[in-house]
């Protein structure tokens, strides 16, 4: 009888240990499965203003405030634009000072805690940039989806698809740049945004379910009169360009791609959030299976997907080794598979969806010289 109850309790101690293991990796695979848009990633530290003086913001010493280019610096209920660090202003060794370029709204007052985004305008093309456009709605499979239009002459549309942490104000960054070179923009929201349909499982599939929103959006945009389209994607919207480009039934419109900070392995994006939310080692296996078994996600399909072999049009990588959420090694062998196709714009000190803060001119020019061949 004494053996009999040892075993028992030795088997509720398994059982208890492997629900609450399992319990650990689901909650450890929410940093991405339910990374919320417009919100920072794990990944980005919260900063401290310390001051604000004449065009200048005093901010806690960081290797994120150390980053050179624009940012937003945004927080509750508040956004600003800061440009470079201004290193020959004087300052306390644990801050570092940058040019305070604009308060778009609430404060910047001392103590205020924040993170810099690759967010840089709010708003909408007309607000952030005077842009006429229309709010749209594209159909799509769970419901209208909201979108701004920026009209121009050109035939060849750009969609923008924004990523992790993101919204449709992020691709504002360079619609102004794709308005001066006369092409129409369709900026999309996707399922899981806001004003956009809930996902049915409320959870992110890491491009894998959201890319047929994109399908819809290529669908209405060749409806609406464009001949051709070029998806710029950021993040996870870069795999879902990669998605339709290998999938979608108007996948012959596609002219071309721009994947910004690719994510080409949703386990490595995972394992990465998951880490920086200071899960240990030993879970992040746990919460790969989960995210499995809660979405579906199948590191056979996802990576046939994505494989360099079925690229058929131009397509240009713009990205760094400083990402800690998109691993640098994948985008370089996919160039490396196809240099046929596939060119690379390498960025150095730019975190995950943020290429154009780090160096908005050189962006803009690469993006200038691939997009030529193609109008």
């Amino acid at each position: 009888m004494r053996t009999a109850k040892a075993t028992a309790a030795a088997v509720t101690a398994v059982l208890g240990a492997s629900a609450a293991a399992i319990a650990a990796g689901r909650l450890a695979s929410d940093a991405a499965l339910k990374a919320p848009a417009g919100r920072p990633l794990p990944t980005e530290p919260r900063l401290t203003v310390h001051s604000t003086a004449a065009g200048h913001i005093t901010l806690t010493r960081d290797l994120a405030s150390l980053r050179p280019g624009t940012y937003g610096l945004a927080g509750e209920g508040r956004h600003a634009v800061v440009g470079p660090v201004l290193a020959s202003v004087p300052h306390a060794a644990d801050t570092v000072v940058r040019r305070l370029e604009s308060v778009t709204y609430g404060s910047v007052d001392p103590g205020t805690r924040a993170w810099l985004t690759p967010q840089v305008h709010t708003g909408d093309p007309a607000s952030a940039l005077g842009l006429d456009h229309a709010d749209v709605v594209v159909p799509g499979e769970l419901g209208g989806l909201p979108a701004w239009f920026v009209p121009q002459l050109r035939d060849t549309w750009v969609i923008t698809v924004h990523g992790l942490g993101t919204t449709r104000e992020h691709p504002l960054n360079i619609m102004g740049f794709l308005h001066h070179h006369g092409f129409p923009v369709l900026d999309l929201a996707y399922r899981g945004d806001p004003g956009a349909p809930r996902s049915p499982d409320g959870l992110h599939h890491l491009g894998a379910a959201e890319w047929r929103d994109l399908d819809a959006a290529i669908r209405y945009a060749v409806r609406q009169g464009a001949r051709n389209v070029i998806v710029h994607g950021w993040s996870t919207g870069a795999a879902m360009a990669l998605h339709a480009a290998a999938h979608s039934a108007l996948r012959d419109r596609i002219r071309g791609l721009v994947l910004d900070s690719p994510v080409l392995s949703w386990e490595a994006t995972l394992r990465a959030l998951a880490g920086a939310r200071r899960t240990p080692a030993a879970l992040l296996p746990l919460a790969v299976r989960a995210a499995q078994g809660r979405t579906g996600l199948s590191r056979p399909r996802y990576a046939e997907t994505l494989d360099p072999a079925t690229l058929r049009v131009p397509t240009l990588i713009v990205h760094g080794p400083d990402d800690e959420v998109a691993p640098w090694a994948l985008s370089r062998r996919l160039a490396d598979r196809r240099p046929d196709l596939v060119s690379v714009h390498q960025v150095d000190d730019a975190p995950h969806n943020a290429m154009w803060n780090a160096d908005p001119a050189a962006y803009e020019e690469t993006l200038r010289r691939f997009l030529t061949p193609l109008m």
